[in-house]
């Protein structure tokens, strides 16, 4: 299998923490979505990563079709339960983070897309993303509570998604506080950070 995207993209971490914790081999290949010569275009009409391409050329995207496909192909550290409660839980949490993650995306490209000019940079917009963000924030502190992880005492994509959408905050957004105000998300975050998969994809 071969991976296209961005080292600094949390939408791709994800997938990439997911093939790692699933012991899945594959071909990392950098590709800048932004550069006026990207090819990716050709593998995803969208022009967005991550993009999987499997044997025979056949192209998957989009992270949260990507990550359930990969979890069928190993049973090594499942992530998606099967029950339908369970897994709703879980594909809600990542949900959650995406959403975070999708906000945080449009602040920043309203705040620093250089085809704009700062006189078309609407502050009521970026305002508006960034409360998102930041209820994004407050609930998934109030979703995990006191537990070990968010979707019980085991390690699940919901858990990979929040560890990645943090991490994005923090290497893109450094001014926003996550963890002075919520003492359980730190907490989750360090503990994620000594698994070889967050530690190896940190942006």
């Amino acid at each position: 299998m071969k991976l296209i995207g961005s080292a600094a993209s949390p939408y791709v971490r994800k997938v990439r923490v997911v093939l790692a914790e699933k012991r899945l081999d594959y071909q990392f290949v950098i590709e800048d979505v932004w550069s006026d010569d990207t090819t990716i275009a050709n593998s995803n009409p969208l022009g967005q990563v991550p993009c999987l391409i499997m044997d025979g050329s056949e192209a998957m995207f989009d992270s949260r079709v990507i990550v359930e496909y990969l979890d069928t192909l190993s049973p090594v550290g499942k992530l998606i339960p099967q029950q339908s409660r369970e897994r709703a839980e879980v594909k809600t949490w990542e949900a959650l983070a995406d959403g975070v993650m999708d906000a945080g995306v449009l602040l920043r490209l309203e705040a620093t897309w250089p085809h704009r000019a700062e006189t078309e940079r609407s502050q009521a917009w970026m305002d508006r993303q960034r409360k998102k963000v930041m209820d994004g924030i407050a609930a998934m502190a109030k979703g995990l509570g006191d537990k070990p992880f968010c979707s019980g005492i085991h390690l699940s994509l919901s858990d990979i998604a929040v560890g990645c959408a943090l991490g994005w905050l923090d290497y893109r957004f450094p001014e926003i506080d996550w963890r002075a105000p919520y003492s359980n998300l730190p907490r989750l975050y360090d503990k994620l950070m000594l698994r070889p998969s967050f530690a190896d994809t940190k942006p």
